[in-house]
């Protein structure tokens, strides 16, 4: 298995909605603007995906919209992830099934399992599937943290390559490099922290900035890996207030917002995601007008 295909700058798309269900048109041309924009990776079905809110059959949809649009130019990391191992393990494989490069699993949500739970959800779905995983760390939506020594002892599982780290917590971030493989990917989950985790050798973002500025984001991935530390550090400092912007409220509620303000989908949301407030959609306006990105 080449890991170097996960590294990089890959979205966490969006899921576009129609009244009915997926607005696969919309889909599909936000897939194909990210690819040209050169872009090195998706993530369909992520939590900026509205995942939550899918049900299994649009989740199954997605993906393989995903997977079929994409047609191998770029790596697809499916979102996997349940709070119930069985239908974790049921979307993992199907992720395999239709051809998905990776599999992205969050940390069990809501039911607060212990460690020993932890790693035997994660085994099994390890267990289930001939597909690299890629583990999705973020306790403040999860209420469970994978410490550094329980991911040490997952990375020894057969197919799971890596972490999608978004603790937020730098000196964890370290540990993990320090107690885990060498091989095993660490990618930022927090695009405010991209070049930070690049510098304590991460190897890549996803990104939900990426949605709206694939270029940017790539390229300063891009910079870096090629020793330009400089120009990574002007595109990061530059990508900083729209970062803030996009979190303004919770994901992906300002950058499906952003996205509709482009014209590439609806606003569409599902509740429990709904409008932005006033006040916080004036405050987005204004950082897509000065990035600009719309007038």
């Amino acid at each position: 298995m080449d890991r170097k295909r996960f590294h990089g700058a890959f979205t966490a798309l969006i899921t576009p909605f129609t009244a009915n269900g997926i607005d696969e048109a919309a889909y599909k041309k936000l897939i194909e603007w990210q690819i040209a924009q050169g872009i090195h990776g998706l993530v369909p079905c992520g939590t900026t995906g509205e995942s939550p809110t899918l049900s299994e059959k649009e989740h199954e949809q997605v993906i393989e919209l995903c997977v079929k649009t994409a047609a191998q130019r770029v790596p697809v990391i499916a979102g996997t992830g349940s709070n119930s191992t069985r239908e974790a393990v049921n979307m993992t494989q199907h992720a395999a099934k239709i051809g998905a490069d990776a599999a992205l699993v969050v940390t069990p949500y809501y039911n607060k399992p212990t460690a020993k739970g932890i790693y035997l959800h994660y085994k099994a779905i390890s267990e289930s599937a001939d597909i690299p995983i890629i583990l999705y760390n973020i306790a403040g939506r999860t209420a469970r943290n994978i410490e550094p020594e329980l991911m040490a002892k997952l990375a020894s599982l057969k197919n799971i390559i890596g972490v999608k780290e978004a603790s937020g917590n730098q000196e964890q971030m370290k540990k993990i490099r320090e107690v885990c493989p060498k091989d095993f990917l660490l990618l930022s989950g927090d695009d405010a922290l991209t070049l930070a985790i690049l510098n304590m050798g991460g190897v890549g973002i996803i990104s939900v900035a990426s949605n709206i500025v694939p270029q940017d984001v790539a390229g300063l991935v891009n910079a870096f890996n090629d020793g330009d530390k400089q120009k990574a550090a002007v595109l990061n400092a530059k990508l900083l207030p729209l970062i803030d912007a996009l979190f303004i409220e919770t994901n992906p509620i300002p950058v499906k917002t952003a996205a509709a303000l482009m014209g590439f989908c609806s606003d569409q949301m599902r509740l429990p995601m709904c409008a932005m407030e006033e006040v916080n959609l004036v405050q987005l306006k204004q950082a897509l007008k000065v990035y600009g990105l719309i007038k």
